[in-house]
């Protein structure tokens, strides 16, 4: 694998999962009535997905080492949970919104880790990680209460959750990662 092909394999597999995060959020939002079984199935997949490319992130030469700084271990419990949703399915379709609020409020708070990284390494808009991180927190945290316990509401709010978390992951990955290209130089000697 070429010096920034794997870099590059994250950085796009990460804005394209990020893009159907939010679009299965959308999706939540506007059909409260979305199938619980599907939502489990749909869910997995992202998150074995999204679990397999922060370990690719994670071994990448990213010249900043911000945005995947804690993916190796969290990519691991991704697709461990990716895999626990496809295969209990049944077992998972009571706790999915709940198991969607701590992935959600644990990738946050990291991703508020992440921000104040960015600071320190003078990365100008880390305060967009650090808003973001924050206003997701609060929705996965808010997932974890369930304040309305009507399925709608509580779809509703997962939507908004899943939404918030892909804004949050391309917001990071937009400001954070950045691709570095060698320059070969060729010197004539003569």
């Amino acid at each position: 694998m070429g010096s920034t092909k794997g870099l590059h394999m994250a950085k796009y597999g990460y804005i394209i999962l990020s893009v159907l995060l939010c679009a299965l959020g959308i999706t939540l939002m506007a059909v409260p009535g979305f199938s619980v079984s599907l939502l489990c199935w749909m869910g997995g997949i992202l998150l074995i997905l999204f679990g397999c490319v922060k370990i690719v992130g994670y071994v990448s030469k990213d010249l900043y080492r911000l945005a995947f700084q804690f993916d190796l271990a969290f990519g691991i419990l991704l697709i461990a949970l990716g895999a626990v949703l496809i295969l209990r399915t049944e077992a998972m379709l009571h706790i999915i919104c709940s198991l969607f609020g701590v992935c959600i409020l644990a990738d946050a708070l990291l991703k508020i880790q992440i921000s104040i990284d960015s600071k320190e390494f003078g990365i100008p808009k880390w305060w967009l990680i650090f808003s973001a991180a924050v206003i997701t927190g609060i929705f996965g945290f808010l997932l974890l209460f369930r304040p309305d316990e009507s399925a709608q509401a509580v779809m509703i709010l997962t939507g908004i959750s899943l939404l918030a978390e892909g804004i949050l992951n391309l917001v990071t990955v937009l400001t954070a990662v950045k691709i570095y290209k060698r320059v070969e130089t060729n010197h004539d000697e003569g």
